[in-house]
């Protein structure tokens, strides 16, 4: 069983993709945690993350792994756990050039559809749906407003005691949203056979509970 499910920075992908694998016992994917893996080593490598067929080289000889353990997962960078340092300000406001180059999407998406073929699983993104698991039994697109979403990554940023601004936050997020979506290759855009939720008015439970019943429903396995 192949989980797909994408949208915009913020919608609230991997925290319901985290619940739904946690609860089914699938393998959880998260992509962007490997794009940030890589935008975070072009930084400590002094490379030009505009700089496609050096960020193609560089991935060439990366290592990124994605371990989970009692439910939490770890992102390992060349053997290095580097969970907490993909999540800094830096890596979020380049993640998105990085992400943007042909060469490195295409390495990536080769290694994510590995990372698919023996298990169940549930993977999040921006293109899981349309380029990297476009036969996946089932699709999700979240969405959620601006505001919200600012306001939930202003949320995010506090707990971990992070000082920012809400109105920063909120551009931020239209710009990444603008990024994502004008970009040549794999642009964010929601697959045709794709349901859409708006996680706008909607908890994290209300959302996990209705994507659990599609799967529910796409699972022959259920049926007998």
């Amino acid at each position: 069983m192949q989980v797909a499910i994408d949208g915009p920075a913020a919608a609230g992908k991997s925290t319901v993709a985290k619940l739904i694998a946690d609860r089914l016992n699938y393998v959880y994917i998260d992509t962007g945690a490997m794009y940030r893996a890589l935008t975070l080593k072009a930084h400590n490598e002094g490379i030009n993350v505009h700089d496609g067929n050096a960020l193609e080289n560089l991935l060439k000889k990366t290592t990124i792994s994605l371990n989970t353990d009692n439910g939490t997962q770890s992102v390992l960078l060349d053997g290095e756990d580097v969970t907490e340092a993909i999540r800094q300000k830096e890596i979020n406001d380049d993640v998105s050039f990085v992400s943007q180059h042909a060469e490195v999407r295409t390495l990536m998406v080769e290694r994510q559809k590995k990372l698919a073929e023996s298990a169940n699983v549930v993977m999040d993104g921006r293109d899981i749906g349309t380029h990297v698991l476009p036969q996946a039994e089932v699709k999700i697109f979240l969405r959620a407003s601006v505001s919200e979403r600012a306001e939930r990554r202003y949320k995010e940023q506090m707990e971990k005691g992070i000082t920012t601004s809400l109105k920063e936050l909120e551009q931020e997020i239209a710009l990444r949203d603008k990024r994502d979506s004008e970009r040549d290759v794999s642009p964010l855009v929601k697959a045709e056979d794709a349901l859409e939720i708006d996680t706008t008015s909607l908890n994290v439970e209300q959302v996990t509970e209705k994507i659990l019943s599609l799967i529910k429903g796409a699972d022959p396995c259920d049926a007998l």
